[in-house]
């Protein structure tokens, strides 16, 4: 997903074009491009640091869904580019992620909370 992100940030034409392509929207101004890769990552950088797991495994884990499922008309042709495939994995990570993201406690920001103790 860094490499999307940064291809919106760098290469903003390429972005707009991906978008007409797969998402049918067209007729946004390369700025517009630029604010999304800004957004995303920031929600990235906060992914991996495990910030509000929550919301950014989720934001994450919804972005990927809807990019993959938008480029279903690729997996008719598997010949075409077969990177494509590579999609559903992850896809299949970001859902474990996120459902188990209470799990995930190692190197994280969101540090989980010590329970209350017991006022007998």
């Amino acid at each position: 997903m860094l490499m999307w992100t940064l291809d919106k940030l760098v290469k903003p034409e390429h972005a707009a074009n991906v978008f007409k392509k797969f998402y049918f929207i067209s007729g946004f101004d390369h700025s517009i491009f630029l604010v999304i890769g800004i957004v995303e990552l920031v929600v990235i950088l906060a992914f991996v640091a495990g910030f509000m797991k929550r919301w950014t495994y989720g934001i994450v884990l919804l972005l990927h869904a809807v990019s993959t499922l938008f480029s279903f008309g690729s997996y008719l042709n598997p010949w075409s580019n077969l990177l494509f495939f590579a999609a559903w994995p992850m896809l299949a990570a970001c859902f474990a992620l996120y459902y188990l993201r209470d799990a995930d406690t190692l190197w994280v920001v969101d540090k989980p909370k010590a329970p209350m103790p017991d006022r007998a």
